[in-house]
C-alpha cells in the first residue's frame, strides 16, 4: 500500500484577472522528501507557494496536508491552521525580539527546551539573547529556519530563502538547513529560480513553464533527459546544431544524428553541452579519425578562450558556417586566438528535438516509431 502524500496540489489553478497564472498542476511531496519548483521569474512557482500555504486563494482545484483537503471548493482552511512551516528570503524575523524569542514565538508558550534544541542545531545558542539587527544574514536566516521549524510542521514551503545571503555563505547554510529539515521528517517545497541550488537541495525538481510542470523527476534524471530544448538550455549553457531529417535521420558536419519518430523535412536541433565538446590539435589539415561514440570531427579556429576559475571555456568559430561553438575544459587550457583545433561530439550527450523556429512539418513526429 502507497503512503499518504503528506502534501497534495491537484489540479491547482490561479487566474488573476482570467489570466492563468498557475494552470492545471499537480504534485505530491512525502515525509522527508524535498521538492524544488524551479523556473524562470514569472512562471508560477512563488504563486503555488502561497496556494499551498492558504494565503493565495487557488480559482480551481485542491490542496491536501495528509489527505484531508485544505483548499478546494468551498473549503479554504487559513495558514495558521495547516500545519505548515514558512520560510521567505527576506526571513521576516519580528526586529524587537531576541533570536529565543524568535524561536519561542513559533514553537508556543512552555517550549524552552524546543528553543534551546533548535538554535543549538543551528549554531545559534550562543546568539539566544542577540536581536536580528545584530547578527549577520546567515545567522538571521538560521534563526527564521529554527522558529519556522519550533511547531513542528508537517509541511515547510520555502520562497527563495538563500537568494539574500553571500555567495560565500549560501552553500554551508544550504547544506546545514538540508541536513536539519531531513531530520524533522517535514515534507519540503522549496521554491528557487537557480538550478544549482535545486540541483544541490532537491530529491526531486518540478520544472515549471508558464504555469505548468513540464517536467519532474530526480536531479540526475532531469539533467540528462531534458523533456526539450529549453529545459536543457535552463540548466546549463548548450550549443546547437541544426538540420533537416530525411529517412530518420539528418546530415551534419559531425556527421549523421538518427532521428526517431520524426517526419522527413522536419527541422531539428541537436543540442550539446560545452563540457561534453572534446577537442583535439590539428596535425597539417588532418583531424582525430571518426568513432561511433565521437562521430566525425569538425574543424574550427579559436576566437577567444578564458580561464574560469576551475576549468577553461573556449569558443570556437568553426569553418563549416562560421558558427561559434563553446567547449569547457578542467583546468587551464587557454591557447592562442587563430588556433586551428577539431571538435567532436560525445554522441550519448547529444539531445535531438523539433526546431522552435517555424518548421517545413507542420506536426514533425509521426504517430509510430518506426521499425529498425
Amino acid at each position: 500500500m502507497l503512503p499518504t502524500p503528506r502534501l497534495e496540489l491537484i489540479d491547482l489553478t490561479c487566474r488573476f484577472d482570467g489570466q492563468a497564472v498557475v494552470d492545471g498542476l499537480s504534485l505530491e511531496l512525502f515525509p522527508g522528501q524535498v521538492t524544488c519548483l524551479l523556473g524562470p521569474s514569472g512562471c508560477g512557482k512563488s504563486t503555488t507557494l502561497r496556494m499551498a500555504a492558504g494565503v493565495e486563494r487557488a480559482t480551481s482545484g485542491e490542496v491536501r496536508i495528509d489527505g484531508q483537503t485544505v483548499e478546494g471548493p468551498g473549503v479554504h482552511l487559513p495558514p495558521e491552521k495547516r500545519g505548515i512551516g514558512m520560510m521567505f528570503q527576506d526571513f521576516a524575523l519580528f526586529p524587537h525580539l531576541t533570536a529565543a524569542a524568535n524561536v519561542a514565538f513559533g514553537a508556543g508558550r512552555g517550549a524552552d527546551a524546543r528553543v534551546r534544541d533548535l538554535l543549538s542545531r543551528v549554531g545559534l545558542l550562543d546568539k539566544a539573547g542577540k536581536y536580528p539587527h545584530q547578527m549577520s544574514g546567515g545567522e538571521q536566516q538560521r534563526v527564521a529556519l529554527a522558529r519556522a521549524l519550533a511547531p513542528r510542521p508537517k509541511v515547510m514551503l520555502m520562497d527563495e530563502p538563500f537568494s539574500g545571503l553571500d555567495n560565500r555563505l549560501r552553500d554551508g547554510i544550504r547544506d546545514d538547513t538540508l541536513e536539519i529539515l531531513k531530520e524533522e521528517g517535514a515534507a519540503v517545497l522549496l521554491v528557487t529560480h537557480e538550478p544549482d541550488e535545486a540541483m544541490r537541495m532537491a530529491d526531486q525538481i518540478a520544472l515549471m513553464r508558464a504555469g505548468k510542470i513540464v517536467q519532474m523527476g530526480a536531479p540526475y534524471n532531469i539533467y540528462n533527459n531534458p523533456v526539450d530544448a529549453e529545459a536543457a538550455a535552463f540548466f546549463s549553457d548548450i550549443n546547437l546544431l541544426h538540420g533537416v531529417v530525411k529517412d530518420f535521420q539528418t546530415e551534419t558536419p559531425f556527421g549523421q544524428f538518427f532521428c526517431p519518430n520524426m517526419r522527413d523535412k522536419a527541422d531539428v536541433e541537436i543540442i550539446i553541452r560545452p563540457q561534453h565538446l572534446k577537442m583535439d590539435f590539428d596535425r597539417q589539415g588532418s583531424g582525430p579519425l571518426p568513432t561511433s561514440a565521437e562521430g566525425v570531427p569538425a574543424r574550427g579556429a579559436v576566437a577567444r578562450a578564458r580561464f574560469m576559475g576551475h576549468e577553461s571555456l573556449v569558443e570556437m568559430r568553426m569553418e563549416h558556417d562560421g558558427s561559434i561553438l563553446r567547449a569547457t575544459v578542467p583546468g587551464v587550457f587557454l591557447p592562442k586566438t587563430g588556433t586551428k583545433l577539431w571538435l567532436s561530439l560525445r554522441r550519448d550527450r547529444c539531445f535531438v528535438f523539433p526546431c522552435k523556429r517555424q518548421s517545413r512539418v507542420a506536426d514533425p513526429y509521426l504517430n509510430e516509431i518506426p521499425a529498425e
